[in-house]
């Protein structure tokens, strides 16, 4: 059994009521990822919990102060219309024994709020870049696609359009319908390219979930933000001073998978 260690904990437990998590680890293009961390930190989300295991992949990454740090994978909080719990990471679990364990154990933390659903985020790779990227939703339930499938540029037929969903993305969906919890997962379009940023297919999630939860986010900031990126970019190919720029905005390598 691989032990999962909350590494930060607070004094005081935050009272939220019926949250909804948010996932958002590395996978294709970092689409969920990118999400994740844009709208931790418009909202200003509170950090709630770091968590460690000899799981995570044997390595460290080095800062802008030639300084190295392990891989982070981190819960954060904040209340609203919606309470929110969001998922964060460098990484996800390296094997699929340690994927299955971990998503049984993000799913112990969110029952310890009473949470009331989950929302995973992920990419859909193309042998192209979308121009405007569209978001497909899946689920457990018939009943949480529909309340997601309403909204303008989400598709429901997923059917045929991707295998597997690999990962915790899929594992939570998986795992929750076991515990009665429902769950959808949102996957943007995005290039299938390794070292591609699927900022676009982010943007269109981002979107998504601040209608469905009314987050208040400023989708004009996001805009700003790639247009500074893809200005460094060139066409798929992100340069040095492109992924620094994310680095510092979201303190993380935003190149561990995709």
């Amino acid at each position: 059994m691989t032990k999962w260690v909350l590494t930060q904990v607070p004094k005081q437990l935050p009272k939220l009521r019926n949250p909804v998590l948010v996932e958002g680890l590395p996978g294709i293009g970092n689409v969920g990822k990118l999400a994740v961390d844009f709208i931790i930190e418009e909202l200003k989300a509170e950090k709630l919990y770091d968590l460690f295991s000899y799981a995570l992949p044997n390595s460290v990454f080095v800062t802008e102060d030639n300084l190295v740090e392990l891989p982070n994978i981190a819960v954060y909080w904040k209340k609203g219309k919606k309470d929110l719990l969001f998922l964060a990471g460098d990484v996800q679990p390296i094997d699929e024994i340690s994927a299955y364990e971990f998503s049984d154990y993000i799913l112990d933390i969110h029952s310890q709020f009473a949470g009331s659903e989950i929302v995973t985020l992920g990419g859909i790779g193309l042998p192209h870049i979308p121009k405007k990227p569209k978001v497909y939703c899946t689920g457990n339930s018939k009943e949480i696609i529909r309340a997601y499938s309403g909204h303008p540029n989400v598709e429901s037929s997923l059917y045929g359009v991707v295998g597997p969903i690999i990962g915790v993305s899929g594992l939570l969906l998986g795992l929750s319908k076991r515990r009665n919890i429902s769950a959808v997962s949102l996957l943007a379009e995005t290039y299938a390219r390794p070292m591609y940023l699927g900022m676009r297919g982010a943007r269109e999630i981002v979107k998504v979930l601040d209608k469905q939860f009314s987050l208040g986010i400023d989708i004009n900031s996001i805009d700003r933000e790639i247009a500074e990126v893809e200005q460094e970019m060139g066409e798929g190919k992100p340069t040095s001073a492109a992924l620094r720029k994310l680095q510092r905005k979201m303190g993380s390598d935003v190149n561990y998978i995709g």
